[in-house]
């Protein structure tokens, strides 16, 4: 399925999100693309603009246990048996507002297998002179206090530039170990500094095989965590509020349709796995809500 496609547009910026899923299809300025893209008879490859809530990556052989109880989630990354990036991404979102330059979608869920917190979550897409901002919401329905995480999928493009020509800038300070048959952590976060992990300062992508969490994302002096990828003249930046503590950076081999290679900065406020850690796990009590923001702006020199 792939929903109605929603456009909104400011000036020469505009962007596409679909009623399925509520992702990101496409995000351009004057024609010039800032987000990898899909046709809109395609369903979205490899994650791309998706929705991650209410928990990001991959919970553990899709069980998790809380307070001595133990849930067992649908297996939807069967390979590993994981259950991975949530419950909503497939859902048909409801549109709850629509204008030139913004759209509000919003999607409900009562119950789901080893789910047991009922919740509801809008996201907000709207063009600013500044780019494109995103606005989460996510409410606790039921009567117990539930532990979420939020995340989000996009694979930014520095325009027309070969992603292999440009340098990766991200505010991480900390990397996460996994298993790379699971993909599950196994082992505490280690210190980027001086490692190849390190791209603090930027690195060029060339050569360079991610899927990776990382975390301890610093806020600069704005109170923003910004990550980038960059080539002489210009780029595309991906900022969060500092909620979204960490971030996975995955580099596919070749993007499907694109024909070259991809990278993709998904903004996380907790790690893979956090359901069974605990580790930045958010929490609601009954009837209340969280927010909570980042976005993508295009770089120039």
């Amino acid at each position: 399925m792939t929903g109605e496609q929603l456009e909104i547009t400011h000036g020469p910026a505009r962007a596409v999100v679909r009623t399925a899923g509520a992702g990101l299809r496409a995000f351009e300025v004057a024609g010039v693309p800032y987000v990898e893209t899909y046709d809109t008879a395609d369903e979205p490859p490899m994650g791309v603009g998706a929705v991650l809530v209410p928990w990001p990556n991959r919970v553990a052989a899709a069980t998790w246990t809380r307070d001595g109880e133990t849930h067992h989630l649908e297996a939807t990354e069967a390979a590993r048996g994981n259950a991975i990036h949530g419950l909503v991404r497939r859902a048909e979102w409801t549109v709850t507002a629509h204008d030139e330059s913004a759209v509000t979608l919003r999607v409900v869920v009562d119950e789901a297998p080893g789910w047991p917190f009922p919740f509801r979550t809008s996201i907000s897409y709207a063009l600013t002179g500044g780019g494109l901002e995103i606005t989460h919401v996510v409410e606790n329905r039921g009567e117990r206090d539930m532990p979420f995480g939020v995340g989000t999928h996009p694979y930014p493009r520095p325009g027309n530039t070969d992603v292999d020509d440009c340098v990766l800038t991200l505010a991480a300070r900390t990397v996460l170990p996994v298993d790379l048959d699971t993909m599950i952590p196994n082992g505490e976060p280690i210190e980027v500094a001086g490692t190849e992990y390190d791209f603090s300062s930027g690195r060029a992508l060339r050569d360079v095989e991610l899927d990776t969490a990382f975390g301890g994302c610093k806020p600069g002096d704005d109170g923003l965590v910004r990550h980038s990828v960059t080539y002489p003249g210009g780029g595309v930046e991906v900022w969060a509020e500092p909620a979204f503590g960490w971030v996975q950076v995955f580099t596919p081999g070749e993007f499907p349709g694109k024909g070259a290679r991809a990278v993709a900065i998904e903004p996380m406020t907790c790690p893979p796995d956090a359901l069974n850690s605990g580790v930045d796990l958010l929490w609601l009590s009954a009837d209340e809500s969280w927010t909570g923001r980042w976005g993508i702006r295009p770089l120039e020199a």
